[in-house]
């Protein structure tokens, strides 16, 4: 097993690696530009990847500028890694000690080894030449590729000395902005292949856009402020993740078998069906159908108690927020397994009569009954389920 921080035993033969570069000048210094093999990356980089990866803890703590690896996120890119789609296209940053590297100018190539120049024995394990500045979780993913090509774009410092590696590390991970969910789920609208997300994300924004919804103008899109003072106090997020539970368990896998080019398996009455109620009707193509039940769904809740509906108070009732959104999409669920049919629809006559049996007022959504917080969505839930009473 190789050491926890990189003190790996020499190799017993000299082994270099050399790839074309493009030289970029900065005022840090010069930051060579490659494309690397996974299984050359994987091979060079030093830091704790390998103790992670066959003891699965996350309880190590390591020297140097090193975040500890996030187990989880390394599982997570141990499957993306292998999607059809998969693709890294970003740099991972690496520095090399110039003793062990070099840049020829004539033929733009940079030879990364084990040994110094000039010497006929290796004096460094080849797995301890490179340190990772950014990018060990992708890394970590790689070492499940199965594939047969993945080539990764690499930024190579050489001779950059700690101080300025610890620089660089903090100005990659300190200033970045992550990526609002609201925007990912938006972006799905762009791809060409069917996908849970991109269906969700397609009856999401028809539903914002039908006046006779009661949904119209709620939902908000791209993160950030509403757009010009609208009330939208429900995330494209949020609506997309409580619709995507009810047609697939994993959104990313059957989105990777769609791209392949495959079918995915409709579910038979007898298997989750009633768990997942829209699965059958998401593989038929039926998108409309999906968005239809939804309609009637919120407009019945709309119509059964119109003043929690509308009410929008800063600390007013909670049912149109997104506890109550969210509360309401679990209850889709629970009336479809008491009188559901599988592969078409919950009658809209059932989910009305449900509504108005419910002893619930307008005003029992306080935020002093249904507190906010997954507590408070939780509670709403066994009361519209009648689990629970007021």
């Amino acid at each position: 097993m190789d050491d926890l921080f990189g003190n790996n035993p020499v190799d017993p033969d000299n082994t270099q690696y050399s790839f074309k570069a493009i030289k970029a000048e900065q005022p840090v210094g010069d930051v060579f530009l490659a494309s690397i093999p996974y299984n050359v990356i994987t091979k060079i980089a030093f830091f704790d990847v390998r103790r992670v990866i066959q003891t699965d803890r996350d309880v190590e703590r390591y020297l140097g500028i090193q975040r500890p690896l996030e187990v989880n996120r390394v599982k997570k890119l141990e499957e993306y890694v292998n999607f059809f789609d998969a693709s890294f296209p970003t740099a991972i940053i690496i520095a090399i000690d110039d003793q062990y590297g070099n840049f020829d100018e004539a033929t733009g190539t940079i030879t990364l080894r084990n040994y110094r120049e000039g010497e006929l024995k290796p004096s460094i394990a080849i797995s301890n030449i490179a340190r990772v500045i950014d990018g060990q979780h992708r890394i970590a993913g790689l070492f499940k590729f199965q594939g047969t090509k993945f080539d990764i774009p690499v930024s190579i410092f050489l001779g950059a000395d700690v101080a300025d590696q610890a620089h660089i590390f903090s100005t990659v991970n300190l200033e970045q902005t992550k990526v609002h969910k609201n925007l990912v789920y938006d972006l799905y609208s762009l791809a060409k292949s069917r996908s849970p997300q991109k269906t969700c994300h397609n009856v999401a924004v028809a539903l914002d856009k039908d006046p006779n919804c009661a949904l119209y103008e709620r939902i908000k899109r791209l993160g950030g402020a509403s757009i010009d003072g609208r009330f939208e106090p429900i995330s494209q997020a949020t609506f997309v993740e409580s619709l995507m539970r009810y047609i697939t368990a994993d959104a990313k896998v059957d989105r990777d078998i769609l791209l392949r080019g495959k079918s995915l398996f409709k579910l038979a009455k007898d298997q989750d069906i009633y768990r997942m109620p829209f699965r059958n009707l998401f593989i038929d193509g039926k998108d409309v159908q999906i968005a239809e039940e939804i309609y009637k769904l919120f407009n019945a809740v709309k119509n059964r108690w119109p003043d929690a509906w509308d009410d929008r108070r800063r600390e007013g009732l909670m049912l149109n927020r997104t506890n109550g959104f969210r509360a309401v999409m679990r209850l889709y669920g629970f009336l479809f397994k008491e009188n559901g049919i599988p592969g078409t629809a919950l009658p809209q006559g059932y989910i009305e009569h449900y509504l108005t049996n419910l002893p619930l007022k307008d005003d029992d959504f306080s935020v002093e009954n249904f507190v906010p917080g997954s507590g408070g969505e939780g509670r709403l839930f066994r009361v519209l389920t009648r689990e629970e009473t007021l």
